[in-house]
């Protein structure tokens, strides 16, 4: 099962994030935000309030939306071509 062992903000949508199998790299989620959990999002602000949660070990924001590793993982691959 995959983890997510930090987040860091980088600029407008953009996160780095690492993995717990070493790997790591930038994410872009400006076309990700959808539906209503991830709505809030779309202000800088509170998208910049990103944080790993301990035990979902994936990305978390105080609004309480998450993204699973996998997905993530997914995204950084295919953006990273």
């Amino acid at each position: 099962m995959l983890h997510i062992t930090s987040a860091k903000y980088l600029s407008g949508y953009k996160l780095w994030i690492a993995f717990d199998d070493g790997t790591s790299g930038e994410v872009d989620l400006a076309n990700e935000l959808k539906g209503s959990m991830f709505e809030p999002l779309k202000d800088l602000a509170e998208f910049q309030n990103v944080s790993v949660d301990p035990e979902l070990e994936t990305i978390v924001w105080p609004n309480g939306a998450d993204l699973a590793p996998e997905f993530l993982k997914a995204l950084q691959s295919k953006q990273s071509v």
